[in-house]
């Protein structure tokens, strides 16, 4: 087929076959796209809920887009091993990252959680309760931030008051107990 074509313009098809065959598969993956919608939406007519719906389309999109995404690739010339590879890596070192940072994410999320239901609130007196038989920690809350609340115990007229700092995570794992005034 390039015998046909003038020699100037055989540097310019090596650059615009690849180029038009990526638009192919953008327009493609779109319309696929459209699709998968309508047919999510006639299927929303016979009474699925919304939230099954919304769930099904963001995966189809998901799906649709990564193989395109992939196919593009394949066609620039990334081998679908070098993919494998760097994915698995990926995964590797985000599952290990993960771990490594457990307690700080979750502490952090039941720092979201103590915001958002207010198992207690900022001055009120709380105790994480042990079990049945030890008493738990006791005080006045006074900071609440991402990773610890802080507790001031109750101290004697003229002594300096102790804190606490409780990871917001066992405030999830014990019971509390709220003295209302």
């Amino acid at each position: 087929m390039r015998e046909f074509w003038p020699a100037w313009s055989r540097e310019w098809l090596d650059l615009i076959v690849p180029a038009t065959q990526v638009l192919l598969i953008g327009l493609a993956a779109w319309l696929l796209q459209r699709l998968a919608r309508r047919l999510i939406s006639r299927l929303g007519e016979h009474n699925l809920p919304p939230d099954v719906l919304a769930v099904v389309r963001r995966i189809s999109g998901f799906l649709i887009y990564a193989a395109a995404i992939l196919l593009v690739l394949e066609r620039l010339g990334v081998s679908a091993a070098v993919l494998w590879t760097a994915f698995t890596g990926f995964a590797a070192v985000a599952a290990v990252a993960f771990f490594a940072v457990w307690s700080v994410l979750s502490n952090i999320f039941c720092s979201v959680l103590i915001f958002t239901t207010r198992p207690f609130r900022l001055y009120e007196h709380i105790e994480v309760l042990e079990n049945g038989e030890k008493p738990g920690l006791k005080g006045r809350v006074v900071d609440i931030n991402l990773i610890y609340t802080t507790l001031e115990e109750d101290s004697a007229e003229g002594q300096p008051a102790n804190t606490l700092q409780i990871p917001n995570s066992l405030f999830f794992q014990r019971a509390v107990r709220r003295f209302r005034k």
